[in-house]
């Protein structure tokens, strides 16, 4: 069970990960500010996700220490925030595009 629960996490690391780079690709070298901002929040979802990802890694498939709870909760508030803000502006550059 828990072998099963690790890899899922880890794939999903890996695809966050990776998306995570090809929006920053695609956000950095996008002519068109509007498709660069839609880029660029992509990437924040996908960073956010990869942050929970290794901050429930962190906290539930090792051993509980203080310092690596307390990692793992400060990498949670961040990749929040990071998926937070990735909606807040896919949503923001979505309806410009449209208009």
């Amino acid at each position: 069970m828990i072998q099963t629960i690790q890899s899922i996490l880890y794939v999903i690391l890996i695809i966050s990960c990776v998306g995570s780079i090809f929006f920053s690709f695609k956000s950095r070298r996008s002519l068109d500010p509007k498709t660069r901002g839609m880029a660029a929040a992509k990437m924040n979802i996908s960073m956010g996700v990869m942050l929970i990802v290794l901050a429930l890694i962190q906290m539930f498939l090792f051993s509980g220490s203080t310092l690596r709870v307390v990692i793992g909760a400060v990498f949670m508030v961040l990749g929040a925030f990071n998926i937070f803000a990735g909606l807040r502006n896919h949503g923001l550059y979505a309806r410009q595009k449209e208009g």
